[in-house]
């Protein structure tokens, strides 16, 4: 699936994996504005569509905007992505990987399927993605690559290790590949971003007691002291990747995270695990997955969760749910 749109004049081209909600469409409306073209991909038809009519509102005079279906898990449906990309609009000059998934729950509510999802998405994803890019850009002696990683792959975060699996491995991989492409005219840029306001809760599966873990989880989402403005840390994610910087870290507390545990990681895990104590325990009969929308919640959960909500509604992040919280 794409949507056209002429193009006057050849302006530089970004791709966008996981473009169509979220902290991905910010990445890729922020591209917009600055006179890219622009090409998002993700797994549901509404939600790319929902994403190319919102880039098109952005785009200035010259670019182009394309959206398309394709599961960054998929290593062949990437690498067709990016030719047809190629094809289309020309060169790519820089690429973000942003698509995630997100289950919340104790760890003896997961499965090896979560793991494997996970994974899937958040450092296979990134990997099929840079593997496509880079035969062009090594050869053009020029390109950006960002991977959108989290602090939760520094510091794991207790009720969410799918996640921070596969994001402490998506920080090994952009890391590693930086240095390999040292003097070589391209740069990978490590991402590492806390909690933002994207309306993550809203499509984050829930396991365990679900309504506890969704109030603790998108409270933490949602409120302005613990979360941090998307449109603001997307921002400042595009000008890192773009200025080939070797990682962009928002908000400012992550630095400090991140020095904390260097100095002292058994104290920063000892800490992890009283903070998992106070987190909701599975119960005698966990239930099994749930999105964030179809578990119940309370009126206070509700109160604090506005600002999130909001973000929801803004981001497209309500636009075509699939099930499994994928971008």
């Amino acid at each position: 699936m794409g949507t056209q749109r002429s193009i006057a004049r050849r302006s530089r081209v970004a791709v966008v994996a996981g473009g169509s909600r979220g902290l991905g469409l910010l990445v890729a409306l922020d591209l917009a504005r600055r006179g890219w073209s622009v090409a998002v991909c993700a797994r549901g038809e509404d939600g790319v569509a929902h994403a190319v009519r919102r880039l098109d509102g952005a785009a200035r005079r010259g670019a182009a905007m394309r959206g398309a279906v394709y599961d960054v898990g998929d290593a062949d449906a990437v690498a067709a992505w990016i030719a047809d990309v190629e094809d289309e609009l020309g060169p790519i000059d820089a690429a973000f990987s942003v698509a995630g998934v997100m289950d919340v729950g104790p760890a003896e509510t997961m499965r090896i399927a979560d793991f494997d999802q996970a994974i899937d998405v958040m450092l296979r994803g990134p990997i099929h993605l840079a593997w496509a890019v880079l035969p062009g850009m090594r050869a053009r002696r020029r390109g950006r690559i960002g991977v959108v990683t989290s602090i939760g792959g520094i510091v794991s975060v207790p009720h969410l290790l799918p996640y921070s699996a596969a994001k402490a491995g998506a920080v090994g991989f952009t890391e590693g590949l930086a240095a390999e492409l040292a003097g070589t005219g391209v740069s990978a840029t490590t991402i590492v971003p806390g909690l933002m306001r994207t309306g993550a809760h809203e499509v984050a599966r829930f396991r365990g007691r679900r309504s506890a873990e969704l109030a603790w989880f998108s409270a933490g989402a949602s409120l302005p002291i613990v979360s941090t403005s998307a449109e603001r840390a997307a921002r400042r994610m595009v000008e890192g990747v773009l200025a080939g910087r070797p990682h962009v870290r928002v908000p400012w507390w992550i630095h400090v995270a991140m020095r904390v545990h260097g100095l002292a990681p058994s104290t920063t895990v000892r800490a992890a695990g009283l903070a998992g104590r106070l987190l909701p325990s599975a119960g005698r009969s966990p239930d099994g997955p749930a999105e964030g929308g179809t578990v119940p919640r309370s009126p206070v959960v509700a109160a604090l969760t506005v600002l999130g909500t909001r973000a929801a509604q803004r981001l497209g992040t309500r636009v075509d749910r699939e099930g499994d919280g994928r971008s």
